[in-house]
């Protein structure tokens, strides 16, 4: 299965041949990225490495997800010729709405980011060769059936719920409740802080290092790169004094060893049926005063709930934009230290602000 200058280079020839290459160039990709000899050697290294898997272009096509996306016979030629006409097209888009200011400069760091991995890394170590970003999920979301918020006015607040109750009404209607005594016997409220995370995420630790490996990471609108960062701050930042700069970030707690601490101090909401599975991920969020998450929609697989552990979070949802007319009502709630919210972010867009003067701290996860 030699391919030699396949398509696929011949594309990437023809990026460079019609001015595409100074465009990249002005997008702030490396010189090296933008070089015509250097694009055909990278997409002929692409091409070796999949010859190296043995696979003939009748293998490839018994896999039946590709049979089912292209309809049509297809060739490991033709995906690989389609994946530079992707490319091309993005790298063009960037350009683009650079020159016309369309494309936000964080967008446009995290396409230019995404490109020179592509180019510059390790084709059996990347699942995605262009992950969706962020701030491109909503165009690409599956529509949302407006009777999920048609009759919703406010947010049900409730205590002591029974499992049943919670699915009749909460658990799967994307209907969302608030639970008074969520974290009821919960011993988090008593450690969980600032310096409790810093001890278990210590600098050069495995909980750290395998955090920012492999972990999901949120800066939000501060200047950190990394949760290594954020606990490196200064304790004058860190314990929110007068004059020192606000911040508010979230991470995933997907290391075992930080996990297993993390859940001695918290459980799984007593309100969940006995049959529905949690996430083996957990969510932390933690701010000052003033911050929170902007207005977005997730797209994460299940439900999900989030526990006040400390301070106080005020949270916004609206409808998404198809269900306009039948649910226009934005929703405001406050939810309180030991309270647990839930929703369904997938389906409702939703934005946090940290209220009153206490630092927050929030432990959440997603449920089937």
């Amino acid at each position: 299965m030699a391919r030699g200058r396949s398509c696929l280079e011949t594309a990437a020839v023809r990026w460079c041949d019609q001015g595409t290459r100074g465009s990249i160039k002005s997008v702030g990709v490396p010189k090296m990225a933008t070089d015509k000899a250097e694009v055909q050697r990278k997409i002929a290294q692409l091409c070796k490495k999949i010859d190296s898997f043995g696979l003939s272009d009748e293998d490839v096509y018994r896999v039946s997800s590709v049979r089912k996306l292209s309809g049509r016979r297809v060739t490991c030629a033709g995906i690989l010729c389609a994946t530079a006409a992707v490319l091309a097209v993005i790298v063009a888009a960037v350009a683009i709405g650079l020159g016309t200011g369309l494309i936000h400069p964080m967008v446009r760091k995290k396409l230019t980011e995404h490109l020179f991995t592509f180019l510059n890394g390790d084709i059996k170590k990347k699942y995605c060769i262009f992950p969706l970003l962020p701030e491109l999920q909503d165009p690409f979301r599956p529509p949302v059936n407006c009777q999920i918020c048609a009759d919703i006015r406010e947010v049900d607040r409730v205590r002591n719920l029974k499992p049943d109750e919670f699915i009749a009404r909460h658990a799967y209607t994307a209907r969302p409740v608030i639970v008074e005594d969520g974290a009821q016997n919960w011993t988090a409220s008593e450690y969980f802080s600032f310096g409790y995370f810093k001890s278990v995420y210590k600098p050069d630790s495995p909980a750290l290092l395998n955090e920012e490996d492999n972990c999901q990471f949120f800066p939000y609108k501060t200047n950190f790169a990394s949760l290594g960062d954020v606990f490196n701050m200064s304790e004058e930042r860190a314990n929110l004094e007068d004059g020192s700069e606000p911040w508010y970030i979230g991470w995933s707690n997907c290391d075992a060893t930080a996990a297993n601490d993390l859940r001695r101090h918290y459980e799984r909401p007593y309100f969940l049926p006995a049959e529905a599975e949690s996430s083996k991920t957990d969510w932390i969020f933690m701010g000052s005063p003033g911050y929170g998450a902007h207005l977005h929609i997730d797209a994460v697989e299940k439900p999900s709930w989030q526990a006040q552990v400390k301070g106080t979070k005020e949270w916004t949802m609206e409808p998404p934009p198809e269900c306009y007319y039948e649910c226009p009502h934005t929703l405001k709630v406050t939810v309180h230290p030991g309270e647990i919210i839930v929703l369904d972010t997938n389906k409702w867009f939703h934005k946090t602000l940290i209220i009153g003067d206490e630092m927050s701290i929030t432990i959440g996860s997603e449920y089937d």
